[in-house]
């Protein structure tokens, strides 16, 4: 019986003190973001996909990961450091303004492509953050936007003005 409560009192002792060693948002978790480069501050963006993309995307795909208890435990706050460091590569959502229409057209279409076939969020994810889950609903919100990216006209950074007479 001694043995059983020894071992007991080392596991809690185990738990409290990697849950101390945890706090906080992981090293390099969020970096610095100039707001007004994020979709979510481009006029073309409803406020519906605004709220889907930051309940459900934000944390991998943006530079503002929430500070819930996934990312201050070990080693859930790996994993989800190193899924927002991969999640980045693909798309940023606050860093929209740096990529060039072309890409915007193909990354909003991409996650489309990816909600519907319930690729993202990752099933992982959404068991830690249920909340995330993406209803038809949202799912539609996202594919909505790519089709009025996909259909509005492509204006070049480069294209000539026509000279007046």
């Amino acid at each position: 019986m001694r043995k059983t409560l020894e071992g007991a009192v080392s596991v809690v002792a185990l738990l409290v003190a990697t849950v101390a060693a945890g706090q906080g948002v992981p090293s390099g978790a969020n970096s610095p973001a100039d707001s007004s480069r994020s979709i979510q501050a481009q006029p073309a963006t409803s406020s519906a996909l605004a709220a889907v993309l930051n309940r459900s995307c934000g944390d991998c795909h943006s530079n503002a990961m929430q500070p819930g208890w996934y990312t201050r435990v070990p080693p859930f706050s790996t994993l989800m450091a190193r899924g927002a460091k991969e999640g980045r590569k693909a798309v940023n959502f606050s860093e929209w303004t740096s990529y060039s229409p072309e890409q915007q057209r193909t990354l909003l279409l991409a996650s489309c492509k990816d909600a519907t076939l319930g690729k993202m969020p990752m099933k992982s994810y959404v068991r830690l953050r249920a909340d995330a889950q993406l209803s038809a609903p949202d799912v539609e919100t996202i594919c909505s936007a790519a089709r009025d990216l996909t259909s509005a006209p492509v204006v070049s950074a480069t294209r000539q003005l026509p000279k007046e007479p």
